[in-house]
């Protein structure tokens, strides 16, 4: 494996492992009244390694075969967790595919963060095992396949709440 593939691996694995600790020190009720806006950060900074791995050529394994790997860990905890901090504005619409599926579909701010969180998991699991390719394959694949959809359509709809608790405001002309 290149050098330079090896490099990519290690820099998105520092994405995902900020993106994990991030998500579940949210999920734990850190950050207070700045959770919306530190949602918005996290998946950001996440895209970012995604938007990497999209304008990398494609990553082949060896054989077209992913090593297994024992069960991934259940991230239903902060899943949950993040769906009671988030309240009533978990659930928002979405667009799913803009070129092929235009109807709008119902979305979980919760389900998108942990659906992105447990891709990555699945990618670190590699990483740490010493199979950097492994990681990078996985990345890429999920990122096209299904957290880079989670995380644009989470990304929309948390830029829209934090926009709405900047802009939405009540008039405050002061009288004098």
């Amino acid at each position: 494996m290149s050098d330079e593939w090896n490099g990519l691996a290690d820099t998105i694995a520092g994405h995902a492992r900020n993106y994990l600790d991030g998500l579940t020190r949210l999920a734990r009720g850190e950050g207070g009244d700045a959770m919306l806006p530190l949602l918005l950060m996290e998946v950001a900074q996440v895209s970012l390694a995604g938007a990497q791995l999209g304008a990398s050529q494609d990553v082949i394994l060896s054989g077209n075969y992913e090593p297994p790997l024992s069960e991934d860990p259940d991230l239903d905890e902060i899943r949950t967790a993040l769906a009671e901090r988030l309240g009533p504005v978990d659930d928002y619409a979405e667009v799913f595919d803009p070129y092929k599926d235009t109807g709008v579909t119902a979305y979980r701010l919760s389900d998108d963060l942990t659906a992105v969180a447990a891709d990555l998991v699945h990618g670190m699991r590699h990483h740490q095992a010493g199979r950097p390719l492994e990681a990078l394959w996985w990345w890429q694949y999920s990122y096209f396949n299904t957290w880079g959809n989670h995380a644009g359509a989470a990304m929309r709809a948390l830029q829209a709440l934090v926009a709405h608790t900047r802009l939405d405001v009540v008039d405050e002309r002061t009288t004098v």
